[in-house]
């Protein structure tokens, strides 16, 4: 071991001192340098390539982790529309109260039926709130359906636009009385026995009259869309189209009318029968 330590002081020596020896490792140099090549190309190929799958794995655990948060953001978005929505039809149908002389709650829709051979919903309330058969249904904007069935935590509604279903109403610009059936359509009701010598209008406003002491009285019912009389015919046919948003409301309003504005009504309508009669 001392020998070879002696051999290599020697040629350390050589190599600073000696110009020949400087050459000579230059020249070493350049021979080995495709050598070194060889040797680092596949280490720097190892090394870029180990590299750019680390980054591509990065990049893709980062857009993943960038696509669910953007769910997460566009489920918190729908969820503030939809709060914002209700939260205008609650300010409308608190607006409607009004109109509504009486007690009304709130309600939620839970399941619907609209088809030609039914038009009916489900709303959340039942038995424990005190609810009735042939309670009022409303929207913000008119007379929705009536209760028909109840249980105890949800109960079923007749809409207005369905086949069974028939509304009391009165003409608001000429007092003129009639019935409005529904037609199947959650967009046009019907207007049965209307003398063809009637004033009805295009636009003319039909509101609850408040007979048979069921809906509140003044409540709007439909508008009517058109009036047509058929050759030989007797009675007119007239469409309305419902104020209620029947296929949109998700928010109602269960009413209980109050007994003194349907006093009224009768009271009024008694003496509008009995001035016929004299004259």
């Amino acid at each position: 071991m001392l020998f070879l330590a002696l051999i290599a002081v020697a040629i350390m020596f050589f190599d600073y001192r000696s110009p020949y020896v400087k050459t000579l490792h230059s020249k070493l140099s350049v021979l080995a340098f495709p050598i070194q090549v060889i040797v680092d190309e596949p280490i720097k190929w190892i090394h870029w390539a180990t590299t750019t799958l680390k980054l591509q794995r990065q990049l893709l655990e980062d857009n993943a982790k960038l696509h669910a948060q953007q769910l997460v953001m566009e489920s918190k978005l729908q969820k503030l529309l939809t709060l914002e929505k209700e939260n205008a039809q609650l300010r409308q149908l608190l607006q409607s109260t009004s109109l509504a002389n009486g007690k009304v709650i709130s309600a939620r829709l839970l399941a619907v039926a609209l088809n030609p051979a039914t038009q009916q919903v489900i709303i959340d309330r039942g038995s424990g709130d005190e609810l009735y058969l042939g309670q009022p249904v409303l929207d913000a904007y008119g007379v929705l359906g009536q209760v028909i069935s109840i249980g105890p935590l949800t109960s079923r509604v007749l809409l207005i636009t369905d086949i069974k279903s028939s509304v009391p109403v009165q003409n608001y610009r000429t007092g003129v009385r009639a019935i409005a059936i529904g037609s199947g359509s959650t967009s046009q009701l019907r207007l049965i026995n209307i003398p063809d010598n009637s004033d009805i209008q295009e636009g003319d406003l039909y509101v609850a009259s408040g007979m048979g002491l069921r809906f509140p009285v003044g409540y709007p019912v439909g508008v009517v869309a058109k009036s047509t009389l058929e050759a030989g015919e007797r009675f007119a046919t007239i469409a309305l189209i419902p104020t209620a948003h029947i296929d949109k409301s998700e928010q109602v309003l269960l009413a209980w009318p109050e007994q003194a504005a349907y006093d009224e009504a009768v009271q009024q309508q008694l003496k509008e029968a009995m001035s016929e009669k004299s004259s």
